[in-house]
């Protein structure tokens, strides 16, 4: 897994070497991420020259802005979908799901071809040879599964990591203090030619606790859930009955003032991956960068866009090469 982030990294820092260091980071770390679950999930990545890349990122950055992030419309009265389907966005939904189908079926069926007692080498692969342990027998291990699980990978792993980075750099551009110390605690525990792995991470506190106030501070994900609630429950002077479904305000969790040092807990399937990205990627650049506003740009207010996760305004960045002594 961390040979395939590192990949995706040489590939960005050559860009920003090749595009005179003047970019938009964000757009240049959505195909770096999705590429990292491509592999995972089937065994290669895809050039950023093919359609199919550019394809998935356009389908999921539609599908995160269709909806705020209650789910709209349609989540509160779905009823609503046969008379109005394209009003409340259920159409829209339908073909989104749709040409992301078509997409990975692309890829399933390459995999069905090709399969062979013992080829575990991806998540498809390994997931046809469940499929075929049944012998037509009952089980959870179907096609449409295997979709939905592939679906659920990069809708909930893609932007949610590179919104987080792109956060991150933004972060150092209004907040060039903390940048300078990130540069110095990351220049006191490397040489500049000295590669980072994940494990180096407890070699510099300063740095995870500023990518860990990223995460509290740039919520990506404002809302979480849904849940169940399984047994008649009274919170706050609230009477909620049984089965109600139910949101959780990450929002409220992290800027409490009062509880924020105990926020409860949670972990994500994908947690480790996402925190490899995270931490490999923005150590990189920061080491090698100083990262600023574009001259002559107006300065990004730092205010989030809306949608079923959050994701930062468009900003354009100077990214001028470190000389370190």
């Amino acid at each position: 897994m961390e040979l395939m982030v590192k990949k995706e990294i040489s590939e960005i820092l050559t860009m920003l070497q090749d595009n005179g260091h003047t970019v938009q980071i964000g757009k240049i770390l959505a195909p770096a991420v999705i590429n990292i679950l491509w592999e995972l999930t089937s065994g290669s990545r895809i050039s950023r020259e093919d359609p199919r890349l550019n394809q998935l990122l356009e389908f999921l950055n539609i599908r995160s802005k269709a909806f705020d992030m209650s789910g709209g419309t349609l989540t509160q009265y779905p009823w609503l979908r046969f008379i109005a389907p394209e009003k409340t966005g259920y159409s829209l939904i339908k073909k989104l799901n749709s040409n992301l189908k078509n997409l990975l079926l692309e890829t399933i069926t390459e995999h069905y071809e090709t399969w062979a007692e013992g080829k575990n080498d991806d998540f498809i692969y390994s997931f046809i040879t469940e499929m075929k342990k049944s012998n037509g027998n009952k089980t959870t291990f179907t096609e449409d599964q295997l979709i939905m699980v592939c679906l659920d990978i990069f809708i909930a792993g893609s932007q949610t990591t590179s919104n987080t980075l792109d956060f991150a750099f933004l972060m150092m551009i209004l907040y060039p203090d903390i940048q300078n110390k990130v540069q110095a605690c990351l220049d006191q525990a490397f040489s500049q030619t000295q590669e980072i792995n994940y494990t180096d991470r407890l070699r510099v506190p300063y740095v995870e606790a500023v990518l860990m106030e990223v995460e509290r501070y740039c919520h990506v994900t404002p809302i979480c859930g849904p849940r169940r609630v399984l047994q008649d429950t009274s919170l706050e002077g609230y009477y909620i009955p049984k089965d109600t479904t139910i949101l959780i305000s990450l929002y409220s969790v992290h800027n409490d003032k009062n509880y924020w040092a105990d926020p409860g807990k949670r972990r994500c399937l994908g947690e480790i991956l996402a925190r490899n990205c995270i931490f490999l990627f923005f150590t990189e650049v920061i080491r090698k960068y100083e990262i600023a506003v574009l001259p002559g740009t107006k300065k990004p207010t730092g205010k989030p866009l809306p949608g079923i996760s959050l994701s930062p305004e468009d900003y354009r960045a100077q990214f001028t090469p470190r000389v370190v002594s």
